[in-house]
């Protein structure tokens, strides 16, 4: 069973709430500057929101592939599969402050890798992003 409204469909409403009465009712430019930085997270995770198991899911693989890591199944709890995506991200950055990405092969997997999450960081950012 599907209940309405949805997580995105709540973060819009208080985000068009905020635009179209809050903001414009604030006479501070320092708080409306903050507004714009929260409606502006407020988009950012309303577009993450509905396909963030699938980024984690490539997320996931793509990691298996780069720290050469056995492929058991993936866990069915989202919580799981993000702690587990955390997890190999540390274990990633470690590998890197260890040196293992200063030269050869490796460091230019690990170069491709990290301007794809960058990427995909900007265009969640800002969907207007090439």
């Amino acid at each position: 069973m599907q209940d309405r409204p949805t997580a995105v469909e709540l973060i819009e409403a208080v985000r068009d709430f905020l635009a179209g009465e809050v903001a414009p009712a604030l006479a501070d430019r320092s708080l409306r500057y903050r507004m714009r930085i929260a409606l502006h997270v407020l988009g950012i995770v309303a577009r993450e929101v509905p396909d963030e198991e699938t980024r984690l899911r490539a997320e996931r693989e793509a990691l298996l592939t780069l720290l050469d890591l056995p492929r058991p199944a993936p866990p069915c709890d989202p919580r799981l599969l993000r702690a587990w995506v955390l997890e190999a991200n540390r274990a990633l950055c470690e590998r890197i402050r260890e040196g293992a990405a200063d030269a050869g092969a490796w460091r230019e997997r690990v170069l491709a890798h990290l301007q794809q999450v960058v990427d995909e960081k900007l265009q969640g950012s800002n969907p207007d992003f090439n």
